[in-house]
């Protein structure tokens, strides 16, 4: 018979509930409430979507279609607001009445707010769901913040603001970052991660009082009088089971819900999982004993036996790029020893805490690799007397030198621990890979193994490689989508060398699965064939992002961004008038200066958009495609115009790129500087395209980013003149365009292709000027003003009722 479920909350914990419900094909009719207005997502890889890493469509656990398959009627953006346990019943928010013969809470946690005056003005915020990560992320660069907190969300906020150029202040109460996870040695080294980053880190520091004007935040005060001024503040202290609804349903109640072995509260009817769980006295804020949860309360459901038992926890973590790995108790106390290996040189800390012969306790910062088996010798209790001499140095040094790279795996035990997250270990992923799965997709479906974070993704792989040996395959590279198998590598040599010029060609001839492609594919097809064809092919626009279908950025609140595009960052008096009085005649909000020299008109509503580029258009301005896949901006400095260290004209040389790069598609953005001489000031060195001017003429350079990877660019070569500077990046940007996978920066191209290839291309000058004429073709054709286009077609705007592609981008 049926079973009427009502789940509370669409957290990891429930989410993986749902899973095991629906993989058992129990028989429960579900509803699930969630407060936010959404379903379950990975709150663990919120970091990613902040520094812009990942969107949150890809952290997306369960879809509108996975719950209409498993029929889970969902009720997001609503909450309970009474439960009758006599009846049986939930109440909503809105005042319907839904009975249940089982309830689960999974109401997760709040995060702990410190009351300091201040602290409810506008710009105080915690760091806790998608909201809160959309205002980290609204704020844009030389704007500052000040993050209270400096345990793992604070420091991942901070990181992910300062990659988008925010400044970021850390301000953390205790002596040493991470406290709880790591010793103060390894504590300094984050820390000087962090400020390396470019971040602010204020340790023993107290908070005395948030200082506002006009209702809105406006800096921190300390207590010794320090003054930090901040646009946003984010509290990232802490966070405390939410409880309320269950106190007031009358649940028994501590610090969580209580719970037993099998998950069940107080009221046999009524069960709870996750961080609002308290059992035998503790709670819960790491992901693995959520799932261990999971399990259990899917049994009980069942009517299955089942037990939560709590495990000895470690702790592995990726910070700001660094590792981090902490187990067991690493506190100083008598009779305890520490084996210590310090590497300043490649930033590596590891401190071992031993009582006897028995490891107890372990910090690593830098390499972690060998996490796992320390782990291993703190649960299990290992004496180590037999291998103390080399212990420190990990598994592949027991016995002797060191042997390969896959020993230290090989050496594990089977229940030695690979996934954290999952709590699977390497047993569990043997037999899983005996059974058939032979590749990472394999053994994340089969034992969700690297599903959640993805931190043990490389352990896994090695787990692979030594049980399969030489029948091991390097994972393939992911398929363009689910339309095909094919890899976006493999439909480009289909396109060129079958010079397939249409899109229903490819669909035909790689054998697509659907008949029209989708919204993933379909811009990936557009550019290459657009790339690949110039003459040919025909730009679909209905094939590209929402952003590049509207010419203009759209904004959260449906408005749009519209940035007229300033030459190598010169402009003139005219043309800011123009800006100001299309600013005032449209009412734009907010103009914004951009860290690409030129500004940035926040706010115009989609119906103006027409009549705001006329305006522009007749003063001579045009689109700055600051949305598109192309050419974003030129940056220079005043060269020898005006600045006595300037050797070259590089306002002259980068006007003169930027003018004939402009309306250029290519696969990812592509942004260029150009410096007068080596004190960059357009810091050219973090672009994707950096020329430095010297004496001797001109250092062009590729594959810098200032993203989430810092990346600085590496010397393509020198030239002597500005004319093989122009044919030298005409052509790198040609064959990036002809070469490089759909959405990978230069950077991530030259990883591929390798930077010896692209430097004989440039060498070899007939290839060179090859590619630079394949450049002006392409541009002779689809070189125009989008702007002036619609304009003159009199293009009614339309409203933006399908974001479909935008979520692929």
């Amino acid at each position: 018979m049926t079973q009427k479920l009502i789940v509370i909350g669409a957290g990891m914990a429930s989410g993986r509930v749902l899973e095991h419900l629906n993989d058992a094909e129990a028989d429960f009719d579900v509803t699930l409430f969630n407060s936010e207005p959404r379903g379950n997502y990975n709150r663990i890889m919120l970091s990613p979507v902040l520094s812009g890493e990942k969107t949150y469509e890809e952290i997306v656990t369960h879809d509108d279609a996975w719950y209409a398959e498993n029929k889970v009627t969902c009720r997001f953006g609503e909450t309970i607001a009474s439960i009758d346990r006599v009846a049986k019943t939930v109440t909503a928010a809105n005042g319907d009445v839904l009975p249940y013969d089982k309830l689960l809470f999974g109401t997760g946690s709040n995060p702990f707010m410190i009351p300091l005056p201040g602290h409810d003005l506008e710009g105080v915020i915690a760091y806790r769901d998608l909201e809160d990560t959309q205002r980290m992320m609204d704020l844009g660069p030389d704007n500052s913040c000040v993050v209270i907190g400096g345990g793992l969300l604070g420091l991942e906020a901070a990181a992910g603001m300062a990659a988008r150029g925010v400044n970021v202040t850390v301000v953390h109460i205790m002596g040493h970052l991470m406290e709880r996870q790591l010793d103060e040695a390894a504590g300094y080294l984050l820390r000087k991660a962090l400020v390396d980053k470019g971040i602010t880190v204020k340790c023993s520091a107290n908070s005395k009082e948030i200082l506002g004007e006009n209702g809105k935040v406006k800096a921190l005060l300390l207590d010794d009088g320090t003054e930090l001024p901040c646009d946003l503040l984010v509290m990232a202290v802490g966070i405390r089971p939410n409880v309320a609804l269950a106190q007031e349903a009358g649940l028994a109640v501590g610090k969580g819900i209580h719970v037993d072995d099998q998950m069940n509260t107080s009221d046999t009817d009524i069960l709870a999982v996750g961080e609002c769980v308290e059992h035998d006295g503790a709670i819960f804020g790491l992901v693995a004993p959520l799932y261990d949860q999971a399990k259990v309360v899917a049994k009980t459901l069942m009517g299955e036996e089942a037990q939560f038992v709590q495990k000895e926890l470690s702790t592995k973590l990726k910070v700001t790029g660094c590792d981090l790995f902490s187990a067991g108790d690493f506190a100083e106390s008598e009779g305890r020893e520490d084996i210590v290996f310090r590497d300043p040189a490649r930033g590596v800390y590891r401190r071992l805490v031993l009582e006897g012969d028995v490891v107890i306790g372990a910090v690593m910062y830098g390499d972690t690799a060998d996490s796992n088996w320390f782990f291993g010798l703190i649960r299990d209790k290992t004496d180590i007397s037999d291998m103390r001499e080399t212990l420190i140095f990990g598994p592949a040094y027991q016995g002797g030198a060191p042997s390969d790279p896959l020993s230290a795996v090989a050496a594990l035990p089977r229940d030695a621990e690979i996934c954290g997250c999952n709590g699977i270990c390497k047993g569990e992923i043997e037999d899983a890979i005996a059974a058939g799965s032979t590749d990472l997709a394999g053994i994340k479906a089969t034992t969700k193994a690297s599903a959640s974070c993805g931190t043990c993704t490389g352990l896994v792989e090695q787990v692979l490689a030594v049980t399969l040996g030489d029948d091991f395959v390097i994972p393939a590279a992911a398929s363009v989508c689910g339309c095909t198998d094919m890899t976006h590598e493999d439909v480009r040599r289909m396109i060129k060398s079958q010079e397939l010029k249409s899109m229903p060609a490819v669909w035909q001839e790689c054998g697509w699965k659907t008949s029209c492609g989708c919204h993933v594919c379909r811009p990936a097809l557009n550019f290459y064939l657009l790339a690949d064809w110039p003459e040919e092919y025909q730009d679909d626009p209905q094939s590209r992002f929402v952003n590049e279908r509207k010419h203009a950025n759209i904004q959260k609140d449906g408005t749009f961004s519209v940035v007229p595009r300033m030459w190598g960052g010169i402009t003139t008096p005219d043309e800011l008038r123009a800006i100001a009085d299309a600013a005032d005649k449209f009412d734009v909000p907010t103009v914004k200066v951009t860290g690409g020299q030129r500004i940035d008109l926040l706010g115009v509503k989609g119906e103006d958009l027409p009549a705001i580029w006329d305006d522009l258009n007749k003063a001579g301005m045009v689109s700055g495609h600051a949305y598109s896949k192309g050419l974003r901006t030129v940056k220079t400095c005043v060269g020898t115009d005006h600045c006595r260290f300037g050797t070259q004209d590089s306002t002259g040389l980068g006007i003169q790129l930027e003018k004939i790069l402009w309306g250029s598609w290519t696969p990812h953005k592509l942004k260029l500087g150009v410096s007068g001489c080596p004190r960059n000031c357009a810091e050219a060195t973090c672009k994707d395209i950096g020329i430095v001017c010297v004496d001797s003429g001109y250092q062009i350079s590729i594959g810098g980013a200032a993203g989430m990877d810092v990346r600085e660019t590496v010397l393509l070569c020198q030239v002597p003149t500005e004319a093989e500077v122009i044919e030298v990046v005409k052509a790198v940007t040609q064959s990036y365009r002809e070469n490089a996978k759909y959405l990978d920066r230069i950077y991530k191209w030259m990883d591929k292709v390798g930077l010896e290839w692209i430097q004989e291309q440039m060498a070899d000058l007939e290839t060179r000027a090859a590619l630079a004429a394949r450049f002006d073709l392409s541009q002779s054709i689809y070189r125009k003003d989008p702007w002036a286009e619609h304009v003159a077609e009199s293009a009614p705007y339309e409203p933006l009722a399908d974001l479909t592609l935008e979520a692929a981008e």
